[in-house]
């Protein structure tokens, strides 16, 4: 069995230059636009939990007979 590899470059002036990076308008941007999302979904007032069933309501207490608690 033979395997086939891409052959190294020679020396680091043979390899690709990296892609240019975000200027510094855009890294803001991003840093600020993640900022805004974090603060908003953390200090959200509406918390659905909250608001789900906790336990058989009225109805199903006049159902079966049982008081409410």
């Amino acid at each position: 069995m033979t395997t086939h590899s891409t052959p190294l470059p020679a020396s680091i002036t043979e390899m690709p230059a990296p892609l240019p990076g975000h200027s510094p308008r855009r890294m803001l941007a991003e840093i600020s636009e993640f900022w805004r999302i974090f603060i908003q979904a953390a200090f959200n007032p509406y918390h659905p939990e909250q608001h789900y069933m906790r336990g058989p309501g009225p109805a199903c207490a006049r159902k079966f007979g049982k008081a409410a608690k």
